[in-house]
């Protein structure tokens, strides 16, 4: 954790010293050495973190920790109080700051906390230097290296024993030769499995050294993979012996790529070649360990990263669990392991799963409420891949909806969380915070908002407040003095209003008002510049927040379409757009000669009138997921033909959208599209799948249809369609699905669909 606080710290150094601010006196100087002490030391920390048991470094770590959180503050201090003025933000305003500075006194103190950081920063180096001496990776290194040399020894031997040594490889070899040979112009996968000792790399070495082989591919490559292996130095080694047959130096750029790009770049070199790969030392469960592995499964209900991780300590993890199965030490054998999994993240990752410690026992977690930033939804899915998340629910477009964690993980994230100091959780139970909270939950806290007093002694610097599900009928007043809070969740509280108030918190990114009954914003919410996600009837100004990622529009008045589209036009940045009408029979009028370019938009929800589908829409090349609703589009606007061509739209719900008699879906469109709904389309009778059009529906549901009597023409087209459903239609309909004679040619169109659903759709389930 340590390496991550510096890690981010350093950053916001080096972007403040390369925007050349004045500083006050030397405090640039001081600054740089601080950045230069922490850079130096940043190699170190890793290491002794992985040191849990060395009381004399975990003092060390909590001391950096410590100062680099401080010097955060510090400098988040002097942000505030003398760059909230500008309107391009501190680092964009940066010459003009000297010139603001009216509070001496404040100039001075800041300047003092710098001096007083850089003092300790000094003294937590020299304790550094003596440490690396003492703990460093010099003797780690040699170990690591000498350990995995004797890896490579054990197994590379086998690779030069002379074939006049070998007996019974004859037979062996000429049949995997003839397999290797045999139809070569198609791509094979050979597999040569057994018990270690076997002979196996051997054999296979001598066919992958035999003349014939060699001549019949154009490439060869040799992969030691182990146990213990980075899928990214695997591809290198490949790139790396690709290159040295051909007697080339491998590309410089090739070390700074990532998997994808290491893959593509693999992939582009053997284009059109013949090759031969050999992954030696594929590992599977021997089956004297298969017993013992559903045994752990059992005790490990479930958790899969408790299995990957425990490998050659299964059976000694087993007989853990004998005397201590029903007593205080049960499970700690597999907490442990879990331990070196979380011990093994990546700095940024172990920060992201830290976070996920403020939320209570078996609590969902929805994705969207921590997740504002692609980035940050990279690493949520990178460690759903390490199995430290499970997904609990998914939306039809395939994005996380709900995650949750394992108890097990949890209660590792509390212990290192509260080590570290990272988060504070409060309870009714437990109302204490330390004085430099900076991460707070709140959880069933109290029956009377009284007890709320205590927030007030809460330092300003508090970046994130959890209040969800709290018993507040207003926001207590000392949260809009925390001007450095990102992040403020007040959902299923009983919250009503949102004060003017709100718009001190400038900083504020996250703001979560699900599940309470507030209908309106004040305009100061229009201050907050960096904020990401904003409902509101407030057209204006919007245009302001360039930072928004979420919007949603309501109570929207036709002739304000024009000025809200002009502000959509600043918002480059939305990737989930809602606008609904004052009322069921206004127009959403969004059809004007100002066309927003929401390149990143990948939801929209339209709710009111249309004349016409806007053109703006039709053009949305992010778009993943689109509903009409009451929109009422007239059967010679094509509503059809005009969202077809939309490249990536994966969801399309049809709700009171349209009046005309027919639908056509035509060939060729909807490429992408797997999930279909139609509702109360009131005069819809006939619905047409031409072939080519929708390959990749996956689920079609109509409802409230009435004057449909056929199953959609073409539907057999749908080779993909996994599931069918039909709500609240005609009776002829309804009787079609539900006694279906397998002669008949109705039974014949749709046998192909695993699953018809007919009833009733409730709250997103089938009700029979």
């Amino acid at each position: 954790m340590a390496e991550s606080v510096v890690g981010f710290l350093i950053n916001q150094l080096s972007t403040l010293l390369s925007q050349e601010i004045t500083l006050l006196g030397g405090l640039k100087s001081d600054v740089q050495f601080i950045k230069d002490e922490l850079e130096s030391m940043k190699a170190f920390l890793r290491e002794a973190e992985a040191k849990e048991d060395n009381s004399q470094l975990q003092v060390w770590l909590k001391q950096v920790r410590e100062v680099a959180y401080d010097t955060e503050d510090v400098l988040d201090d002097f942000t505030f109080r003398f760059a909230r003025g500008y309107k391009d933000g501190f680092y964009g305003k940066a010459g003009k700051i000297y010139n603001s500075i009216k509070n001496l006194k404040a100039r001075h103190q800041i300047s003092s906390e710098i001096k007083a950081i850089k003092a300790r920063v000094g003294a937590i180096s020299e304790r550094y230097q003596r440490y690396q001496s003492q703990y460093g990776t010099q003797e780690r290194g040699f170990s690591s290296s000498r350990q995995a040399n004797a890896d490579f020894d054990s197994r590379a031997q086998s690779l030069f024993i002379e074939e006049a040594r070998l007996v019974g490889i004859d037979k062996p070899k000429a049949d995997l030769i003839s397999e290797i040979l045999v139809d070569h112009s198609q791509l094979k996968v050979v597999s040569v499995v057994g018990m270690g000792g076997l002979g196996k790399t051997t054999l296979v070495k001598k066919v992958y050294d035999d003349a014939a082989v060699k001549k019949q591919f154009q490439s060869h490559a040799w992969i030691t993979v182990s146990q213990t292996f980075q899928f990214s130095d695997i591809i290198k080694n490949l790139i790396q012996q690709l290159y040295n047959e051909i007697r080339r130096p491998v590309p410089r750029r090739v070390e700074s790529m990532d998997d994808k790009m290491l893959i593509e770049f693999v992939k582009d070199f053997l284009q059109e070649r013949r090759y031969i790969l050999v992954l030696d030392d594929c590992n599977d469960c021997p089956p004297n360990l298969e017993e013992v592995a559903k045994k752990i499964l059992k005790k490990c209900e479930g958790l899969p990263i408790a299995i990957v991780v425990i490998g050659d300590e299964w059976e000694m993890i087993l007989h853990g669990f004998g005397g201590e199965a029903d007593g205080s030490g049960k499970l700690d054998r597999i907490k442990r392991v879990l331990l070196l999994s979380y011990n093994d993240l990546p700095h940024y990752l172990k920060s992201c799963l830290l976070y996920l410690s403020i939320y209570p026992e078996d609590y969902p977690i929805y994705v969207e409420g921590i997740t504002s930033t692609d980035i940050a939804m990279s690493y949520m899915k990178e460690l759903i891949n390490r199995s430290l998340i499970q997904v609990k629910s998914t939306w039809d477009d395939g994005r996380l909806n709900e995650c949750g964690v394992h108890d097990f993980v949890r209660e590792i994230l509390v212990s290192k969380s509260k080590e570290q100091s990272f988060t504070t959780v409060a309870t009714r139970y437990y109302t204490r915070w330390p004085e430099k909270v900076r991460h707070l939950a709140i959880h069933n806290f109290t029956d009377n908002p009284q007890e709320f007093s205590g927030l007030k002694c809460l330092r300003s610097l508090l970046k994130v407040l959890d209040l969800d599900g709290a018993n507040l009928d207003s926001i207590p007043k000392h949260v809009f003095k925390l001007f450095h809070l990102r992040y403020l969740n007040l959902a299923r509280t009983g919250v009503k209003i949102i004060p003017k108030s709100i718009g001190k918190l400038q900083n504020l990114e996250v703001i979560n008002l699900g599940g309470t009954n507030v209908t309106e914003l004040p305009v100061e919410i229009l201050n907050l510049r960096k904020l990401r996600s904003l409902c509101d009837k407030m057209v204006r100004e919007i245009g302001n927040l360039t930072q928004l990622r979420r919007l949603c529009i309501t109570k929207l008045r036709r002739e304000d379409g024009k000025e809200l589209l002009s502000s959509l036009l600043r918002l480059t940045n939305l990737r989930k757009l809602v606008i609904s009408c004052i009322k069921e029979d206004e127009i959403l009028d969004l059809q004007h000669s100002v066309s927003p370019k929401l390149g990143s938009l990948t939801s929209l929800l339209l709710k009111g009138r249309l004349e016409r589908v806007p053109q703006w829409v039709t053009s949305l090349q992010s778009l993943r997921t689109l509903r009409l609703d009451n929109s009422r589009l007239r059967e010679d606007e094509n509503i059809i033909g005009s969202l077809g061509h939309l490249p990536n739209l994966v969801s399309l719900t049809l709700y009171r959208a349209y009046e005309g008699e027919t639908i056509c879906f035509k060939v060729g469109g909807f490429q992408k599209l797997q999930h279909l709904e139609l509702v109360q389309l009131t005069r819809l009778k006939w619905v047409t799948v031409e072939e080519e059009s929708m390959p990749s529906l996956r689920s079609l549901l109509v409802g409230a249809c009435k004057l449909m009597q056929e199953l959609p023409s073409g539907i057999q087209n749908l080779t993909r369609l996994e599931s069918l459903g039909f709500y609240e239609m005609s009776d002829e309909l309804m009787h079609k699905v539900q006694n279906l004679d397998k002669r008949s040619e109705d039974y014949q169109t749709i046998s192909h669909i695993p699953q018809v659903f007919t009833g009733y759709w409730i709250d997103g389930r089938w009700e029979g």
